[in-house]
């Protein structure tokens, strides 16, 4: 392309890229998002570490009197008890159900049932993503549904914009399976919140149906 000025002859290989790859000017953004909104590190498998909002931390107590609703969820075969008046987005079997800085995400996959050690390395994984984060060792414990595992991790929310507020987050995961289903619950609440008696009672209203 002698002769021919630079601008045009990387224009026309821009043309010729584009019919062999993606991109080239403009950009296609593809990624894998928890309910939160928060990515989910690439290669793992389960849920992503639960991210807040950083809004005001010790805020969002679920009072005594509060009612709760059942949401049930065909496409992943589960049902759970939620407090009344909290937001939920759903994706397929994945849900969040939000209120305030209080988090709770359900996402389903197919893998074999967890163990002690399988929600330990999960956790590890996330931790070395995320270097706030921080878990208890995970035990057996049994809820309602059945056996399940427990672990309990904190993690630390990147800092509002505006008010410059980080909020550090508790949250209890748990992991039970049936059929070759694995879900992992996410309970996720304020540092300086008391849910302990709302939590427990969501996880053990959960059921597979």
């Amino acid at each position: 392309m002698a002769g021919m000025p630079r601008t045009i002859t990387t224009i026309l290989a821009c043309v010729a890229l584009a019919v062999l790859t993606p991109g080239c000017g403009s950009s296609k953004k593809s990624s894998s998002t928890s309910g939160t909104g928060a990515p989910t590190p690439t290669g793992e498998t389960g849920a992503g570490a639960l991210a807040a909002e950083a809004t005001s931390a010790a805020t969002g107590d679920i009072p005594d009197s509060q009612v709760f609703l059942t949401y049930s969820n065909p496409a992943g075969g589960y049902a759970m008890s939620y407090p009344e008046g909290w937001t939920i987005k759903a994706q397929g079997a994945d849900v969040t159900i939000s209120e305030k800085n209080n988090l709770v995400r359900i996402a389903l996959e197919r893998a074999p049932p967890p163990t002690v050690s399988s929600i330990g390395a999960e956790l590890a994984r996330l931790k070395r993503s995320d270097p706030t984060l921080a878990f208890s060792p995970p035990s057996v414990i049994s809820v309602r549904s059945g056996p399940a595992v427990k672990a309990t991790y904190t993690t630390r929310s990147a800092p509002n914009p505006v008010t410059g507020k980080s909020v550090v987050l508790i949250v209890d995961r748990y992991q039970l399976s049936k059929g070759g289903k694995r879900a992992t619950v996410d309970l996720g609440t304020a540092k300086g919140v008391d849910n302990v008696d709302a939590y427990r009672k969501m996880i053990n209203s959960f059921r597979w149906q």
